[in-house]
């Protein structure tokens, strides 16, 4: 069997065409690691390019409507949902994606429990603000994942997963992390200049190809104004231009500024993850296809077993 592989790397770096011709050579089926992809509707401002697929079966994407909240829990439900229907079809997986804290988890081999809630807990803290549910999640652990704390509704739900599995010893071992054993982590590696410039290019073309277009259509169709600005990125800033907040000229300064920054962030994550102990193997994001192939071959034969 193959070694579960990761093609992860900064937007803009050129994954999923990575992705999806080294799932030809092989056979495999794509799962998404991306946190804005799952959403149906949310097309040309996540970059999901479904037309580079083909015949390539993808999992993950298109699965939760516009104005949803999504979370990490979620995903790992999902993701090993999806990667257990495609091991018992013996078909290799290929995650695809650039949300670190996915590819962390799934990497780690993270499960988490079911969570019921606790009315008594959800009580003693209603009233609460958010900076003060804040500190009472800080005493249950060290914050990593900023979502948690981003609207009260979803610290207190925090607190009350933390608070579950301190009253509950036994569940600590399935949400310590298990390390998949058999992983090859390719990244994508893009000189920061240059992927600047084609983050610059890329935010143009899908402007010219109707993003704003696609906000009016979400807007439209019911999804609120602040949900979508809960999206970040491009579903912020146009979203404050569509309703009239910014102008078109803030929008794309402020936009352009905020991607570069965000691409950014994932280059800190990948390199926290390899500190971390994961080994990530960086091949330039311009390798022709043929050389990709072949080099990412040679890495997952060195952990592939008969």
């Amino acid at each position: 069997m193959y070694p579960l592989i990761v093609i992860t790397g900064p937007t803009a770096s050129g994954k999923t065409s990575k992705a999806v011709a080294l799932a030809r050579h092989i056979g495999a089926e794509i799962i998404s690691a991306d946190s804005r992809q799952i959403y149906r509707g949310m097309d040309l401002g996540t970059g999901k390019d479904l037309e580079e697929y083909g015949d390539v079966p993808y999992h993950l994407i298109d699965i939760c409507p516009a104005g949803y909240r999504y979370n990490l829990y979620e995903f790992l439900q999902d993701y090993y949902k999806a990667s257990d229907d495609i091991v018992k079809r013996r078909k290799p997986i290929i995650v695809c994606g650039g949300t670190g804290l996915y590819v962390e988890s799934i990497v780690k081999g993270i499960q988490l429990p079911p969570v019921p809630q606790n009315p008594e807990l959800r009580a003693s803290l209603e009233g609460k603000s958010l900076t003060e549910l804040t500190e009472i999640l800080k005493r249950y652990k060290t914050l990593h994942n900023t979502t948690d704390v981003d609207t009260a509704k979803r610290a207190v739900r925090a607190i009350e997963i933390c608070d579950y599995y301190h009253c509950n010893p036994s569940l600590k071992s399935m949400t310590e992390p298990h390390p998949v054993e058999n992983v090859v982590v390719i990244g994508i590696d893009i000189d920061r200049d240059l992927r600047r410039r084609r983050i610059t290019e890329r935010l143009k073309a899908r402007l010219d190809a109707g993003m704003v277009d696609e906000v009016k259509r979400l807007l439209e169709s019911g999804v609120s104004a602040e949900n979508l600005i809960y999206y970040g990125l491009e579903y912020k800033w146009l979203t404050l231009y569509v309703t009239g907040r910014i102008s078109y000229e803030e929008m794309f300064t402020s936009l352009g500024t905020a991607i570069h920054q965000f691409a950014k962030r994932q280059m800190t994550w990948f390199r926290g993850m390899e500190r971390r102990g994961i080994k990530i193997n960086w091949i330039p994001w311009n390798c022709p296809e043929e050389d990709f192939i072949s080099r990412s071959m040679s890495l997952i034969y060195s952990y592939h077993t008969p």
